[in-house]
């Protein structure tokens, strides 16, 4: 039987069976003129599944009126595409019930991760850096204490929205330091945090999957250009070295914040072990090293892969041991 899990975000959809077999990452941004009842369609005929679990974050998109408006249409171009068995998660972590309200399926991406995570490893504070976004969530006793909805984890630190690929530099630093001082930074959308990690080898070029902030290219000299802009230079007024440095002051300061969102939710669940995933693994490994936590690594433990679509991941296992747990019973 082929068991896959869909999370479907605002700008990627990701897909993993539930045996990692099959791991992909659509960029489809949600607020544009979506592709995303066509692509999922493309989807359903190339995997053929047996069965679908769904998460989804996507209906905080602008090009909606509210997040129901959204939910609705994702749920449409889900149960359009595919004619099999289709299961969603909502924010408890678990299967949807269509008496409920529809609502508890919004940003629900993270419930899927502590799921499983509290039942693998246990007592930690999941961490999941993915390209816009990270998500800091308490689990104990197998079960996640984090806020329900995006507006509630925002307010208790469980939600900072900066991630690997699309955060606005503009967002991150007030100021950079260059040769000359220290140095304003233009409010522009400019360059984005996939520019600084890019330049500085923590991400390959294949895994620049957003649009760039200028709709150029995406070589280290694409970087460079716009990582200057944010100082209002370009390249003849400012040096490869202090471009690098920029990148690294960008680095530095996203650690410090994920690492004081993690200590707030840390002391107030007392928890002092991190479990990492996304794209941005990195990130959080140097802020548990800031804190002086334990870090165990999802691409460690389940393979790199996986890790850049857990919560995909997630919805599929947690749907296939559902399926072999009532299999048992009968």
């Amino acid at each position: 039987m082929r068991i896959i899990g869909i999370d479907i975000g605002g700008a990627n959809t990701k897909i993993a069976s539930a045996d990692g077999e099959i791991i992909e990452l659509h960029y489809i941004p949600l607020w544009k003129d979506t592709t995303l009842p066509a692509s999922l369609e493309d989807i359903a005929d190339k995997l053929q599944p047996d069965k679908v679990c769904v998460v989804m974050t996507g209906e905080l998109a602008d090009c909606f009126a509210d997040k129901l408006q959204g939910i609705e249409f994702i749920i449409r171009s889900v149960n359009s595409a595919f004619d099999c068995e289709v299961k969603y998660i909502d924010s408890t972590g678990n299967f949807y019930d269509e008496t409920g309200n529809l609502r508890d399926l919004a940003a629900a991406n993270w419930a899927a991760s502590t799921r499983l995570i509290g039942n693998e490893i246990g007592n930690c504070i999941f961490v999941d850096v993915g390209s816009t976004t990270s998500d800091i969530i308490p689990i104990k006793d197998g079960k996640h204490l984090a806020g329900l909805t995006d507006f509630s984890r925002l307010v208790r630190n469980e939600l900072f929205y900066a991630g690997t690929l699309r955060t606005n530099l503009a967002f991150l630093l007030e100021k950079v330091n260059v040769a000359d001082g220290d140095c304003n930074i233009a409010s522009e959308l400019f360059s984005t945090t996939a520019d600084a990690y890019l330049l500085l080898g923590d991400i390959p070029e294949e895994l620049y999957t957003c649009e760039t902030a200028d709709g150029a290219g995406k070589t280290r000299t694409d970087a460079m250009r716009r990582l200057a802009r944010i100082v209002c230079a370009d390249l003849t007024e400012i040096s490869s070295d202090e471009l690098h440095n920029i990148a690294r002051q960008v680095k530095e300061r996203q650690v410090k914040l994920l690492s004081e969102a993690i200590d707030v939710v840390a002391k107030r669940n007392n928890l002092n072990r991190i479990v990492s995933a996304g794209i941005g693994e990195f990130l959080i490994e140097k802020a548990a090293d800031k804190l002086g936590f334990e870090c165990t690594s999802v691409a460690r433990k389940w393979g790199s892969d996986i890790s850049k679509v857990f919560p995909a991941y997630a919805a599929a296992k947690i749907l296939e041991n559902e399926l072999m747990l009532q299999s048992r019973k009968e």
